[in-house]
């Protein structure tokens, strides 16, 4: 593949842009007509995010068939997150070492004899729990792998200015897996059973691997200090003193740990509205069909060249957007204010991934991609954790529009700490 051109001057992306980005409305699809390698993995990787969805579904409800226990289901959690912790800094280093097609490569194979083994093991008629959270937790290891490879090739896909209209597709991806995969798996598991489930998976698995397979060599650029192998280490400190890609991890930290009340979705669903288990599945969807609808209608976002300032304010949108949730009584109000939370939400994940994309050199974004895999999977569960310890120590009221009010609060403090964040220029990108 030809050398990256996305560390070519200023100049590059300060062209004119055509009329049409001037009254662009929905998603902007210029990356997908553009490259053909970078269409076909957008198309792998919604495909295989639909089926991971349903399985996710799947395997939920097959736990609690076993066990009949909630906890177990609960289990099914700590079992992915603690791989996703550990391996997604050593996948980011090793993204920085070898060839990031094969490394995508091998990653998606391994999540695809995964799905194979869940469905002959299904088809056999082996219902044991410890099979289910053992397969769970290696995929959780193999998408640790596959996650920071993946995210690392898109900027050698694709030119700078395509970046944020490609975050903002690849945020339709996993917001229409976490929408439609549920929902699909319910239906298929309802109809036909836990084997048919796990087989639409392992076939939707092929999209993502012939999206890979076709992909040209993706070696690293490793000019300075070639042979030399990729540290988790040496990508921590390259973070310590880059301060405007530290921030794009605060200020999410500040979002997913401070203002994050899913974990009392259910309290507040049967306190505040007088509801059931379906007032909570409407507040769980809430913030990703927002988050979708922030997708869909990202056009936008290819104008905005604060890319810095923008984070600040989406991320400050979405705290006082979970405050006013706290606040209202009125459930189609607050799912409204929980729709504008998720699409804040996408606004912020487009700008952070196109400066973790187009500020770090090529050589360390498989390293940054791993803290961002450890980021996005801690912070939520982080933030579970402190609303609901709240919440039991006041009221669910209290911690969610304490919560909110304080993202708002944190992000003012680090907006002011770090002024040069905030003029984070897109067609200067400094790290």
């Amino acid at each position: 593949m030809a050398r990256e051109e996305a560390w070519l001057p200023s100049s590059v992306t300060e062209t004119s842009e055509p009329p049409v980005h001037r009254t662009r409305i929905f998603a902007d699809l210029t990356p997908l007509r553009s490259s053909p390698d970078y269409r076909r993995l957008w198309f792998g990787n919604t495909v295989s995010w639909i089926g991971q969805g349903m399985t996710a579904l799947a395997v939920s409800l097959q736990v609690y068939d076993i066990t009949g226990s909630a906890f177990s289901v609960g289990l099914i959690g700590f079992c992915s997150l603690v791989p996703l912790v550990v391996f997604g800094l050593y996948g980011g280093a090793v993204a920085d070492t070898v060839d990031r097609r094969k490394l995508g490569l091998f990653s998606a194979s391994g999540s695809f004899s995964l799905a194979l083994v869940l469905m002959a093991a299904t088809f056999a008629g082996v219902e044991n729990v410890g099979l289910l959270y053992a397969i769970v937790a290696l995929q959780a290891v193999c998408f640790a792998l596959n996650a920071p490879a993946r995210s690392s090739m898109i900027a050698r896909l694709l030119p700078p200015e395509q970046l944020p209209a490609a975050n903002a597709l690849s945020s339709m991806t996993s917001t229409t897996g976490a929408l439609v995969g549920p929902m699909l798996g319910g239906l298929i598991v309802g109809w036909w059973g836990y084997r048919a489930a796990y087989t639409v998976d392992a076939l939707t698995f092929t999209a993502s691997l012939y999206a890979m397979w076709r992909l040209p060599s993706m070696l690293p650029d490793r000019e300075e200090g070639a042979g030399k192998r990729a540290s988790v280490l040496d990508g921590l400190r390259f973070l310590a003193g880059r301060p405007n890609l530290r921030m794009t991890f605060l200020t999410d930290l500040c979002a997913m740990v401070l203002a994050h009340p899913r974990a009392l979705f259910p309290v507040v669903a049967i306190l505040w509205y007088g509801g059931d288990a379906r007032t909570t599945g409407m507040l769980v969807a809430a913030p990703a069909l927002g988050a979708l609808l922030g997708g869909v209608f990202s056009g936008w976002l290819g104008r905005i060249r604060l890319h810095g300032l923008a984070v600040l304010l989406a991320v400050g949108s979405w705290g006082a957007a979970i405050a006013v949730f706290g606040l209202t009584r009125h459930l189609w109000l607050g799912l409204l204010f929980l729709a504008l939370a998720g699409c804040a939400d996408t606004v912020s994940m487009v700008f952070r991934n196109t400066m973790l994309q187009a500020a770090v050199p090529d050589e360390m974004r498989g390293r940054l991609q791993g803290v961002f895999i450890v980021v996005v999977a801690g912070g939520p569960r982080l933030g579970d954790f402190l609303a609901g310890s709240v919440a039991d120590l006041t009221s669910p009221a209290v911690a969610v529009v304490g919560g909110g009010t304080a993202c708002v609060v944190a992000v003012s403090l680090l907006a002011l700490k770090w002024r040069g964040f905030a003029r984070y220029d897109a067609r200067d990108p400094q790290p």
